[in-house]
């Protein structure tokens, strides 16, 4: 069950999906983003971790086995959080890029002020000129430039042009908001000891060039669940930043195949 991040839609988790091509993966919309509705109530953090345990419920039922969980971002976040008060809907979960320490302590501090600048006022503005503004393709690829680590012009190209295809598609200003606010808010570390409690295995890839979150901040994390006992397997990836799932599937997938090969065992 491979969880996406703030923004993306299910194409943005594509690439590890085909590289996992021996097994059956699920990559859902989250509620707000490309297909998946809103829910009535809105999105805040339960919103999100109860969708993620009900698809896993749903996969569980379809496929007779639990799912591996595994969440890009503020996918990482939401997948440790529902993980964490429901370890029953998953044998094990990854977390890619995960992110450790909010926004506004890491080493992009300026960066997250802009952002949350642009969000207020693509919130705040009357609704044709706040839709321009999320929207601007000019702003969009300046995000994905930021992003983009890899030095491969093609690797590049195809980036900036999911980015162009993909980043845009949410349901709504509002829900843009309230997502965003939780990607904000929320941390995988706010779990570290549910995630403990439940002893259940961990998997963590990030990369060494992340702008959004830090390698420094991965490696505490790591560092801190493994003295609290819970088994962690940690894999850094040399000369990539945030978006991991686009410059390497195909090291993202080793390392969550032979990750999910160790739960196939117990």
């Amino acid at each position: 069950m491979l969880i996406h991040g703030f923004r993306g839609d299910h194409h943005g988790l594509a690439l590890i999906a085909h590289e996992l091509r021996d097994r059956d993966v699920w990559v859902p919309d989250l509620p707000g983003f490309g297909s998946a509705p809103v829910p009535r109530a809105g999105l805040d953090l339960a919103a999100f971790t109860t969708h993620i345990q009900a698809l896993c419920a749903a996969a569980e039922s379809a496929s007779g086995a639990r799912p591996t969980l595994v969440g890009h971002s503020f996918g990482s976040v939401l997948a440790a959080h529902a993980y964490a008060h429901s370890p029953d809907i998953s044998c094990g979960v990854g977390l890619l890029s995960p992110i450790v320490q909010p926004a506004l302590e890491g080493s992009a501090r300026l960066l997250t002020q802009l952002t949350r600048l642009y969000y207020a006022a693509g919130a705040a503005l009357p609704d044709r000129l706040g839709s321009a503004l999320l929207a601007n393709p000019f702003i969009v690829r300046g995000m994905s430039e930021v992003m983009a680590t890899s030095s491969d012009r093609m690797t590049r190209r195809f980036i900036h042009d999911q980015h162009a295809r993909h980043f845009s598609e949410y349901a709504d200003r509002r829900s843009l908001a309230e997502a965003y606010r939780v990607s904000t808010e929320h941390t995988v570390a706010e779990v570290a000891a549910e995630l403990a409690r439940t002893s259940g295995p961990l998997l963590v890839v990030a990369g060494d060039d992340d702008l959004i979150a830090p390698i420094e901040a991965a490696r505490g994390f790591v560092a801190d669940l493994r003295e609290r006992h819970v088994p962690v397997d940690a894999e850094t990836l040399t000369g990539v930043g945030h978006l991991l799932h686009y410059e390497r599937p195909a090291a993202v997938a080793d390392a969550i195949e032979t990750f999910a090969r160790t739960m196939d065992q117990d």
